[in-house]
Parts: structure tokens; sequence; C-alpha cells
């Protein structure tokens, strides 16, 4: 049988996984069960996976250390899958490195589609590494030349201003914490709070969206950070 991608799912519920497991091979992926942070970190390295399902609630470690684990080698798109609804611990995850955070109970459609998205932006990430250009409806950003043109128009952002938008742009579709952000933007002895980030963000929206309001390119996820369109 030919495969789309195969997937790992780290999960100690057997029904949980089970389900999960099923609704992969529904939809053409190959799944691969583990029911312990040990074994899905031995099996990461020896099946190498296309993405990973991480439940939190492990028997043997927390999932967030299993996921700090793979940050330290790997960069396989990670979702976090959990009965963890506290908006605190979605951050967490996040600034860890998850790719994304689902939490249970869920539909198959809204896992699948969870998984084709980062699929899909872990592609484009690799194929924008390897290219000097980001295009989004009408804004292109020149990474190289570091300009930003608005349909065909420069627009003149600070230095600060245009790595928050070149951060965003080389995560497109992935949310960014505030404290990843202002942590890569300002240096890890940066203010903790947020007022910094969001007056730049506030400028940066004045100078590219027609209605900061109603905004086209740069999104607020409320209480975890923000992220860039990537419906290129």
């Amino acid at each position: 049988m030919h495969y789309k991608s195969s997937v790992l799912i780290i999960e100690d519920e057997p029904v949980i996984c089970d389900f999960i497991a099923a609704s992969l091979a529904a939809n053409s992926y190959k799944a691969i069960k583990c029911a312990t942070g040990k074994d899905g970190l031995s099996m990461i390295a020896s099946h190498c996976p296309d993405i990973i399902l991480l439940d939190l609630g492990l028997p043997d470690m927390d999932g967030l250390q299993v996921l700090k684990e793979i940050r330290t080698w790997s960069g396989i798109p990670v979702i976090v899958v959990s009965a963890r609804t506290q908006e605190h611990e979605k951050v967490q995850a996040l600034d860890f490195g998850a790719d994304d955070y689902i939490t249970k109970p869920f539909g198959t459609s809204e896992l699948m589609a969870r998984i084709r998205a980062a699929l899909r932006r872990n592609a484009k990430s690799a194929s924008s590494n390897s290219s000097n250009f980001f295009q989004v409806r009408d804004m292109v950003i020149d990474f190289e030349k570091r300009s930003i043109l608005l349909e065909g128009n420069k627009v003149h952002l600070t230095q600060n201003e245009y790595k928050l938008v070149s951060l965003l742009a080389k995560n497109a579709g992935k949310v960014l914490t505030y404290e990843y952000l202002i942590t890569q933007i300002w240096g890890p002895n940066s203010p903790t709070s947020n007022q910094i980030l969001r007056v730049n963000m506030a400028n940066i929206r004045r100078k590219i969206e027609s209605n900061p309001a109603d905004p086209k390119y740069i999104f607020t996820e409320i209480g975890v950070g923000y992220y860039m369109a990537d419906d290129r």
C-alpha cells in the first residue's frame, strides 16, 4: 500500500491510540504506535516519521519533556494531542516547539486537517529556507534585500519591525508565542512585558494592513501569540 506520510502516535490510552491509528489508516497514512515517552524517542530515531502526535500525560515522563528532547535534535512537526485545556499549557507547548495543539475530544476531520496543515507548513518552510522570497496575497518579502513590497509599493519598517515580519513569514501559518517573539527579537534578557511587542505589532499593522482591525496578513491568537497568513 502506498502511504501519504508516516505518523508516530505517542499515546498511552489504548482506546484513543487505536482510534487515531484507524483514522490515519482510513486516510492513507501509516500509523506507528507507542505508549511511553522513552519508546517514542527511540522510535523517532528508528522509524523517522514525517509527523508526531504527542500526548502530554504519559506514564513515564511528561510529554513536554519529550517535546523538549525532540527539539534538541529534530525539526519533525509535532502536534500535541492532550486533554489539558489551560491556555498557559498551550503556550508552554508552543514555546517548547510544538507545531500545533489539539484538545481531546476531537473529531477525525479536525485531526486530519491539522496533520495536513502541519505537513504543508513544514514543506513550505523547507522550500522558503532555500528561497530568498516569501509571498502571500499582495505582499512580497525579499529576505536577501530585507525589503517588503505591498501591492508593488515598498513598505518602510524599522529594523525590529522587519525582523518580526520576516520571522512570522518564515513560520507562516504557525502561531509564535509572545515570549518566543520577544526573545528572538530583543534577546533572552528582554523585558517580560508584552507591551514592546504590542507597540511594534500595532505599528506594523498600520503599515501593511488596509484595516488593522480586520487583518489579512498577521493574525492574533488571543493570549498566545501571532501568526502570518499562509494561503499562498
